[in-house]
């Protein structure tokens, strides 16, 4: 078993990974961007160490960084969690050739394979897995996109090869919408997951998203542990998932199992890693595999009592699956709901700010993964999820009742989240049924619903200007490794001379500004061009999330402050209209 593991990410999977570590006797590390000082994985680790800006490509990205790191701090493995550089080949492939480091995870060639779609959709058809029809090689020009529309018959899909989670992925429904989803999709393939390849494929109507999660060893063992029904999705995000699937019949499930144990089994994977399937009319199709962890690997963890993560580090060890799919059983229903930091009646619009209240429920059948706690401040660099509620129990209907119960009681102030929209959930009749499909949030769901279910369950507004406790523990660098200081009445005040930016509050007349902090993704308009309300003036990434920027009214754009790549603050001034 290794001595010191490195864990090459943030947040609640970091904790997780690190509590796996801690029972196995394994010393762990945590790396953080300057926006993460006092952030709970680093209070959680043995020791931590900065690895660069809190922009993620100067530091949760920075590969090179990262081993330099693993190698100061004596590490012997890196567990890249999910997310970041989780699936990224060429970051495994830089690990596995670190003298004395060993990689969590699937080989780098095995990931390369797997992880871009083509080639996955290639091992699976091969293995006699059913695929959705469309190309096993990536697609350059709009003319072969349309191409592939006339084949295949609209609506079709555009995705990015390294994608997932629905970033990179465009829906076109004819051929006048092929030039600009098209370069969408490579524009956030790139910004993403660094390749802008992209390929397409037939899209299904009102599929549901199920997947397998799948344990691999080195000694040639391959086991399933069950289906997870991802369906209830928005704009391709899973929001809520559980286990067992409430839509398949058993004849289903064991051939959806069987076929990811055939599929991963003829590709020589190892480790842990999903196979994601869509499944309508009775009929199932091999869409990805994910070759690392899943946000929802809980939900599996909880109705078959098996530690994923600690079977991750075990396997990576050399350790052999010490049990037969035969010994794998299902015990209840698990539900998962990730508990974000946006608005759901505003198109669940990130929220960031500081958690004023915080105080998450507990007693039977509740697990909570996360890594906040109140006070905390919720940036917007990265993911939106604060947080992980898990339930559990005997049946579907018992879990339901105990979600009802661990939602009215999970208490949140200071950001919107998304526990209003799980609590209309538990009480929509489409869900209960398990009749919901991928489509059901974006095209059925009453937004009307939503805005009365936050208006009665959200968070109270706040204050933006809540003030830091005067005793706390400060984090303190020596060489860029972290330190706790504990400072007692000592906290320092701003000096007031009102350097350091516009103090006056006043907007300049004609400016859309920024409702959230991010990075600017694309300027869609320049200086001199004339807009109409409603056109989109500039994208602004925010939590992961492209969220458009809208001119109220119409007008000739005066100026534009900002540039591609720029980072702002809630209230900067975007375009200024005349």
């Amino acid at each position: 078993m290794f001595e010191k593991l490195l864990v090459a990410n943030r947040g609640e999977i970091a904790i997780r990974v690190m509590a796996a570590c801690e029972e196995l006797g394994v010393e762990t590390v945590a790396i953080y961007s300057d926006a993460d000082r006092n952030a709970g994985h680093v209070e959680y680790a043995d020791e931590a160490y900065n690895v660069g800006p809190a922009p993620a490509a100067d530091s949760y990205l920075d590969g090179e960084t990262i081993v330099e790191t693993a190698k100061r701090a004596g590490a012997d493995a890196i567990h890249p969690g999910y997310g970041f550089l989780a699936e990224n080949a060429e970051f495994a492939r830089r690990v596995e050739a670190a003298e004395g480091l060993t990689w969590v995870g699937p080989e780098s060639d095995t990931m390369e394979r797997l992880g871009e779609k083509t080639k996955a959709r290639t091992v699976m058809d091969a293995a006699g897995v059913p695929v959705v029809p469309g190309t096993n090689d990536p697609v350059e020009t709009p003319e072969e996109v349309a191409e592939l529309g006339e084949e295949y018959g609209y609506p079709i899909a555009i995705k990015a090869e390294g994608g997932g989670g629905g970033r990179g992925m465009k829906i076109v429904r004819g051929p006048d919408e092929v030039e600009d989803a098209l370069e969408t999709a490579r524009r956030e393939g790139e910004a993403y997951f660094g390749n802008d390849s992209v390929y397409v494929e037939k899209y299904l109507d009102s599929p549901k998203h199920i997947e397998v999660q799948v344990l691999a060893d080195e000694h040639g063992n391959v086991r399933h542990l069950g289906e997870r029904d991802c369906s209830l999705q928005r704009r391709h995000q899973k929001v809520i998932e559980e286990a067992p699937s409430p839509s398949l019949t058993a004849a289903l499930r064991e051939d959806i199992g069987e076929a990811a144990r055939r599929g991963v089994g003829e590709a020589g994977y190892t480790n842990a890693g999903t196979v994601e399937f869509l499944v309508e009319d009775g009929e199932f199709y091999f869409m990805e595999v994910n070759t690392r962890i899943q946000v929802e690997h809980t939900v599996s963890e909880e109705i078959t009592g098996i530690d994923i993560v600690a079977w991750q580090i075990r396997i990576a060890a050399g350790e052999e699956l010490d049990f037969g799919q035969d010994d794998v059983e299902f015990d209840g229903h698990a539900i998962e709901f990730r508990i974000n930091a946006e608005n759901p009646a505003k198109e669940f619009a990130p929220t960031p700010g500081r958690l004023e209240t915080y105080d998450p429920p507990s007693s039977v059948g509740v697990r909570l993964d996360h890594a906040v706690s109140q006070a905390d401040d919720i940036g917007g660099d990265y993911d939106s999820m604060i947080a992980k509620l898990i339930v559990h129990a005997p049946d579907r209907d018992r879990c339901f009742r105990r979600s009802e119960r661990a939602l009215k009681h999970f208490e949140v102030e200071g950001v919107h989240t998304t526990i209003p929209f799980h609590r209309l959930m538990l009480d929509d009749d489409a869900f209960r049924r398990g009749e919901h499909t991928t489509k059901y949030l974006d095209e059925e769901l009453d937004a009307e619903r939503l805005a009365a279910a936050v208006e009665r369950w959200g968070a109270a507004e706040t204050s933006a200007n809540a003030q830091p406790p005067s005793a706390r523990t400060l984090a303190v660098e020596v060489d860029g490794r972290r330190f706790d200081v504990l400072v007692e009445d000592g906290v320092v005040a701003a000096s007031g001379d009102g350097s350091g930016g516009d103090e006056s509050g006043v907007v300049e007349a004609g400016a859309i500004t920024a409702e959230m902090q991010g990075t600017i993704l694309s300027l869609e308009r320049s200086e001199g061009d004339t807009v109409s309300a409603g056109d989109v003036v500039c994208v602004l990434e925010a939590m992961k999330m492209e969220n458009d920027v809208f001119a109220e009214t119409g007008g000739t754009i005066a100026e534009v402050p900002v540039s591609e790549g720029d980072s702002v603050n809630m209230g900067d001034t975007l375009v200024v209209l005349e």
